[in-house]
């Protein structure tokens, strides 16, 4: 398959198609990483999935086939992760047989040419067959036939859904030669789902404690007093944006994160030729009303206001931190 292509289609879903297509390729992403052996990838993404989106994980899986995939990785890899918690367990003696029979089941010479509908079924059943060389492979244990077959969409569900195969798949046998491209894929669909689903941080408090949460509980500087802020004005000789006055009042600065620098408290406010800097180094500053942000390699980004600068920093925050 082509990854850059697959990647690149499956970005834009998760970014503007409906709901339900987007459940349908973060669960065939995710099966595309576990087949490739990345199976921490696979369970984060599904787990920055349930976190965005908060709809069941059954979404996931939606059909037998991919319902039956997962139960079979569960079994190779002898435990189920935490997000898999809201899957029904199967009998997988009963999944295995029923597995085999669809393995073996002939395709026709006619499917896939009339569009779906009862005529196309019939005809369907009549028309000459043949055996599925994709399927009769996956039968045959044979890995590399499969995947010189599968095809730009592989069936990965299918391929993990049997079940001699699963342990293969969970030990790395990367039948795709994806293994080292699965961090690149789970962070761009995840970096996807972050900007569709931003996070409801509401109050500043609320925003606060999700930014030190997602920096592992980090405490907060106490709140500035209003004395404290109207003195930085008075020394800075502008007024503060009611966002930036908001925010002294929740914590009088921030320490450094891997993300961003360190968020000045009144007592460090300093101006300098008619700007406000706002963090050590000087990378965010305010400028005529709106806050700048300079950074030496993305260039520079003006932000509407202080609180927009934070909220796309906590963003930023939760992806490094997954």
């Amino acid at each position: 398959m082509d990854a850059g292509e697959y990647l690149e289609t499956a970005v834009r879903d998760v970014l503007t198609a409906a709901d339900p297509n987007v459940d349908a390729q973060v669960g065939y992403a995710a099966l595309l990483l576990a087949v490739s052996g990345a199976l921490d990838e696979a369970d984060r993404l599904v787990a920055q999935w349930l976190a965005r989106t908060e709809r069941p994980v059954g979404a996931l899986a939606a059909d037998p086939v991919r319902a039956r995939a997962w139960a079979m990785l569960f079994e190779a890899r002898g435990s189920r992760p935490e997000w898999a918690e809201g899957l029904p367990p199967l009998d997988l003696d009963a999944e295995e047989r029923a597995h085999a029979v669809s393995l073996r089941r002939p395709v026709s010479d006619l499917e896939g040419v009339l569009p779906p509908g009862p005529i196309a079924e019939v005809v369907k059943h009549v028309a000459p067959s043949r055996p599925d060389r994709v399927r009769t492979a996956l039968l045959d244990g044979d890995l590399a036939g499969w995947a010189a077959l599968a095809g730009p969409h592989p069936d990965v569900a299918t391929l993990a859904a049997t079940r001699a195969l699963a342990p293969a798949l969970v030990a790395g046998a990367d039948p795709l030669g994806l293994r080292d491209w699965a961090p690149a894929c789970a962070g761009a669909v995840i970096a996807a789902m972050h900007e569709r689903y931003p996070p409801a941080l509401g109050t500043w408090p609320e925003l606060i404690a999700e930014i030190r949460r997602l920096r592992g509980g980090s405490p907060a500087p106490p709140p500035a007093s209003e004395a404290a802020i109207r003195s930085a004005e008075l020394r800075l000789g502008a007024d503060l944006p009611d966002d930036h006055r908001e925010f002294l009042r929740t914590c009088d600065g921030l320490p450094a994160d891997v993300v961003f620098p360190r968020l000045l408290g009144t007592a460090d406010l300093r101006a300098e030729n008619g700007v406000v800097v706002l963090a050590d180094p000087a990378i965010l500053l305010l400028s005529a009303g709106h806050v700048v942000e300079v950074d030496p390699v993305l260039g520079t980004t003006v932000h509407p206001s202080f609180r927009a600068a934070l909220v796309k920093h906590a963003t930023l925050l939760a992806q490094a931190a997954r």
